[in-house]
């Protein structure tokens, strides 16, 4: 059995993208799956919003970026009230929080975290009200979920390490073996593989999302097998901080964090819900938010790589960015077969083209990549 009390947000959110069963979706896309009705228009000063969080506001990076999210839509509709409810834990706890908010007229109620069943039995029930998950599976009229392409952003880091990489050896930072961090891990590689074929990627699992010390003794521990290039997907700084004692390079996840190693720095994934939660608001307001859709949001619009640090060469930025605007511009994909995994099978045949559900719910690491087991 699950448990749901003591599990992490990100990890049951992976055990959901590895188990779940989802419909094809493209690139920039909100498909409905039910041809569901709208959910009736409501007056700003009438609206409740709520807002429902796995960890603190002041964190620095996955729920500090929603809460910017929450800030822009108050800004946009000043009339509204709003919810706001931090560090929801995966227990009963849970349910009776979604309740609470239904009970206090939430008219639409926005998860940032998946939280699976414990928020579906107060959807089920509230059926006239919005419901929407961060990295959810499961759509019904009055609940949809949303995501972000996070793969297009690291795979141009990756391009960058390849680049910036004296050993060709890359080190990297893991929570738990979920897909973000296949996907993420997969991605990096190939983009630094397109400069250095010969590169690989080391893994260090920490068995959690923030752990500065862990993170430290993970980021030490790479640096001195031989990685002069550290990469993650941790809310805070410390392998960043390791990365600049040491001299190396480092990419980070969530947002803008370089002030803890300027030299090091070399950029981030950064997340922005800004703009995609005004009109998903705005929607609601207008009667025109219907569920049943699966969003994720693409590179440009939703998530993309920071500015480049300050120390990273010129020659670097431009390759990097000349991939970029290939992924922008020209709708270039680079996730197409033959890929192979640890194992040497073929999970790609040649000439295909890997879908956004497929990366979405990656579940398997690339050859070369070291360290990753389900």
């Amino acid at each position: 059995m699950i448990d749901f009390k003591n599990m992490d947000r990100r990890r049951f959110m992976g055990l959901a993208g590895m188990t779940a069963a989802s419909s094809l979706m493209l690139p920039q896309f909100a498909r409905p799956a039910f041809g569901a009705t709208p959910l009736a228009a409501v007056k700003e000063e009438d609206a409740v919003i709520g807002f429902g969080h796995v960890g603190p506001i002041s964190d620095e990076g996955w729920t500090w970026s929603h809460h910017q999210g929450l800030e822009a839509v108050k800004a946009a509709f000043p009339k509204a009230k709003y919810l706001e409810v931090e560090n929801i834990p995966f227990s009963a706890d849970c349910t009776r929080i979604y309740r609470q908010m239904v009970s206090d007229g939430a008219n639409m109620i926005i998860s940032t975290s998946n939280y699976g069943d414990l928020i579906y039995e107060v959807s089920d029930r509230a059926t006239d009200v919005a419901f929407m998950e961060c990295d959810g599976h499961r759509k019904a009229d009055n609940l949809s979920y949303y995501y972000i392409q996070h793969w297009f952003p690291t795979y141009v880091a990756g391009v960058a390490a390849g680049l910036l990489s004296k050993s060709g050896k890359l080190g990297y930072v893991a929570s738990f073996p979920v897909p973000a961090v296949f996907c993420g891990t997969n991605a990096f590689l190939m983009g630094a593989r397109t400069v250095n074929p010969e590169a690989t990627l080391q893994t260090v699992v920490i068995n959690s999302w923030f752990d500065p010390q862990g993170a430290k003794q993970a980021g030490t521990a790479l640096i001195d097998n031989g990685c002069d290039f550290l990469f993650g997907i941790m809310d805070e700084a410390a392998y960043l901080q390791v990365a600049q004692e040491r001299g190396v390079w480092a990419a980070m996840w969530n947002t803008d964090i370089r002030r803890y190693g300027p030299d090091a720095y070399v950029t981030s994934i950064v997340l922005d819900w800004n703009q995609y939660y005004i009109d998903q608001v705005r929607k609601r307001l207008a009667g025109e938010w219907t569920g049943g859709e699966g969003t994720l949001l693409p590179m440009g619009k939703g998530i993309d790589r920071d500015a480049w640090g300050a120390k990273v060469p010129a020659d670097v930025v431009a390759k990097a960015d000349a991939v970029r605007d290939r992924i922008l511009n020209d709708g270039f994909n680079p996730f197409v077969g033959e890929i192979k995994d640890v194992d040497g099978n073929v999970r790609v045949k040649a000439g295909e083209t890997m879908s956004p559900e497929a990366l979405y719910t990656w579940d398997w690491s690339i050859e070369g990549v070291s360290g990753l087991k389900v």
